[in-house]
């Protein structure tokens, strides 16, 4: 019987002797992949004027904005019509000042839609909307490859630019007297800075607050009496909390010496404290800064806190999740107990046995400690080694962390080991290993890479011989590179999901984040060519002794699918042993549910025919 064709995918060819499958593989005995499909993400959660409603974007089969009242109860639907959306890039809704609409984006546009019901207005062209009063917004207006600030009337969407930094603003808080704007600017001829500055809505009148060449800061917030500006800079070494004056005077104040990232600032009303999120190796502590101090309180634990707000009786809501637990709403009483307030979590997967890993340390060529978390199968014993799957994460100025990851928890239900290595250039280690990649894309973090299959090769409950690496974007790179650039051929087949094979045509291809992003590491290619090479595994695909599984959404253009059907073409005209996939409704993330399925059980055949006993 012939199968019948499948409309989200695209391209689907194998190079070599084809993958017929396992007959003898069985799924997971307690997990099952549609499962993780279907557990939906609640995410970036603002709280209403009066306290009593929050909005937050729920990830499902749209990324719509959705109300929910604080004390609980039915979540309420808002918008019908935003796109699936990648929840590391996408942005919140956000309340007017009399709480009676909201203020969002959809596909570039900058949408209004009331609270309770009702259609959304198209206000204009734009990003990252903010309520100056309950008639106008500070949106980011992109021209040029730059974005601009402007204020926007609402009854005469004729957007005003009101600052003039040279650069591009990347976020804005308005002061609590409404007439002055926080702004922060990525300086293009300084890729590594972001500087804080104060523009007078009414006069245009600006000035700059903070401009250390070099570094950047993040998570601007007004004091209450509006004289102060809060702040996380990597200055130190670590996103630590500053404090200074917004008029511009005086040097910025140092409060928090913790070596951890600070970030999600929100001033107390009493104006003697924070409330934020701190990261670690990893793990993200809910947390109370005393600004007088500097001392730091754990409001709420680990796994990982997001988008903390503040409630009239002293409590917290926010985002949290953890190994075990998938993305939820939470509300944190004055006192620290818990309440789960939303999660959209299926009871199957509730059920579900979690394992949670450990963090592990282990050395890389030159010495350098590199960390990671390490799942471990239940039945894996030195009698009974498992196979092993290293995961590097995107980014690469990213981590992974003590969050829910369901694709891991079935696949070490399955029996395999899974090891997701936090690379030199992942965050919450401090600035210096976040910074360890610049200039080395694909060679100093690579041998961190291929340590990460020593490190698993050293356990006697893991068999050396049968270790894969798969990774998306930035990991998919990683993948690469690893069975690319390894005399030595440690791993037995690899997975590269939308990721580059070329960094110099990459950043020709990719958007304008992405190129500035690289820019940022590597400096611009004419300046640093021979980095380019050496961190372009195409230029050495010949040395590839294993299988490969290459995926590509279509409509990326982060990583262009180009850099798939580069990599491919060599393959194909090497006589290399690889399967290719494409989704041509998907971007940078295979997010709706077909092609994400698709995916992950193609992965679970390919890693099962070379992997499996």
């Amino acid at each position: 019987m012939t199968e019948m064709p499948q409309w989200w995918v695209g391209a689907d060819e194998w190079g070599g002797i084809p993958n017929p499958g396992r007959p003898d593989a069985k799924p997971a005995p307690h997990w099952r992949m549609d499962w993780v499909a279907a557990t939906e993400r609640a995410r970036q959660c603002e709280v209403s004027p009066d306290g009593s409603t929050i909005a937050f974007v729920l990830d499902r089969d749209t990324s719509d904005v959705w109300t929910m009242p604080v004390a609980g109860g039915t979540p309420v639907r808002v918008t019908t019509d935003r796109p699936i959306a990648a929840f590391w890039e996408d942005g919140n809704a956000v309340w007017s000042p009399d709480g009676t609409r909201l203020a969002y984006t959809r596909a570039g546009r900058v949408m209004v839609v009331p609270a309770t019901g009702g259609l959304p207005k198209d206000v204009c062209e734009g990003s990252s909307p903010v309520w100056v009063d309950d008639h106008r917004l500070v949106v980011g207006i992109g021209r040029n490859d730059a974005t601009v600030l402007t204020v926007v009337d609402l009854a005469d969407p004729w957007p005003r630019p009101i600052a003039h930094a040279g650069a591009d603003y990347v976020s804005a808080v308005v002061s609590p007297d409404r007439t002055r704007v926080a702004y922060t600017v990525f300086h293009h001829d300084d890729l590594n800075c972001t500087s804080l500055h104060v523009v007078h809505i009414g006069t245009g009148a600006s000035h700059t607050v903070v401009h250390q060449p070099g570094f950047q800061l993040r998570s601007v917030a007004w004091s209450p009496t509006g004289d102060q500006l809060a702040y996380a800079s990597e200055w130190p070494g670590w996103y630590e909390v500053f404090t200074v004056d917004a008029a511009g005077d005086g040097r910025p104040q140092q409060v928090t010496t913790d070596d951890a990232d600070f970030a999600d600032l929100t001033w107390a009303a009493d104006g003697h404290s924070l409330l934020g999120v701190r990261s670690r190796w990893g793990v993200t502590d809910l947390v109370g800064i005393d600004l007088t101090t500097g001392a730091v309180d754990v409001v709420a634990q680990g796994g990982t806190w997001s988008s903390p707000r503040p409630l009239p009786d002293g409590g917290v809501v926010a985002v949290h999740e953890s190994f075990t637990q998938p993305a939820r709403l939470c509300v944190v009483a004055p006192g620290g107990a818990v309440r789960e307030l939303f999660a959209p979590v299926p009871a199957a997967v509730r059920a579900a046995p979690h394992v949670v890993p450990v963090h592990v340390t282990y050395e890389s060529f030159d010495g350098m400690e590199v960390h990671g978390w390490l799942y471990r199968p239940t039945h894996a014993s030195a009698d009974r080694p498992c196979p092993a799957v290293v995961q590097p994460h995107g980014g690469p100025t990213s981590m992974t962390g003590d969050e829910w990851d369901g694709v891991a928890q079935y696949f070490v239900d399955k029996g395999y080991a899974w090891f997701q290595p936090n690379f030199r250039g992942s965050t919450t280690y401090g600035r210096d290993f976040e910074r360890a990649n610049h200039g080395v894309w694909g060679v100093a973090d690579t041998h961190d890479c291929l340590a990460a299959h020593d490190h698993l090769a050293g356990l006697d409950w893991v068999d050396g011989s049968r270790i894969a690496i798969f990774g998306a974007s930035y990991g998919s790179y990683m993948a690469l590179h690893s069975v690319v650039d390894d005399g030595e051929h440690r791993y037995a087949c690899a997975v590269s999901k939308y990721g580059d094979c070329d960094i110099l045509t990459s950043w020709a291809q990719g958007d304008l984040v992405g190129r500035l992003d690289l820019e940022r590491m590597m400096g611009h290619p004419r300046d640093a060519r021979a980095a380019y090479e050496a961190g372009s595994p195409i230029h050495r695909i010949e040395h590839l002794k294993v299988p490969i599984l290459v995926a590509h959404g279509e409509l990326d253009d982060r990583v262009h699918p180009a850099q798939s059907k580069e990599l491919v073409a060599a393959l194909r005209t090497l006589g290399k042993q690889y399967e290719y996939v494409t989704y041509p409704t998907e971007g940078h993330g295979l997010l709706r549910t077909e092609p994400f399925l698709h995916f992950h059980r193609r992965l679970e055949r390919f890693l099962d025919w070379y992997l499996l006993p």
